[in-house]
């Protein structure tokens, strides 16, 4: 809401028409202005993105884990025979 009003003052400042000030507003505002979907995909994407390098950490995590306990399980074993 503050730039078409900052780009209006602009373009009144320097005696532009109302309708092609108007015009140029309404021109320019979707260039300038990021549209809320645009921004939205991109966090999703950046979550996407970060979720899956949680995932790889948290399989390898359970890998070690799982080696770690079958590891002390067979020194277990070989020390009771």
């Amino acid at each position: 809401m503050k730039m078409p009003l900052a780009m209006y003052k602009a373009l009144k400042a320097i005696n532009m028409p109302e309708p092609k000030i108007e015009a140029v507003i309404q021109v320019m505002e979707p260039a300038v202005l990021p549209s809320p979907a645009s921004k939205s995909d991109f966090d999703i994407a950046q979550f996407r993105a970060e979720l899956a390098r949680f995932e790889v950490s948290l399989i390898n995590n359970i890998g070690v884990m799982i080696f770690s306990a079958v590891a002390v399980l067979f020194v277990w074993i070989a020390f009771i025979h």
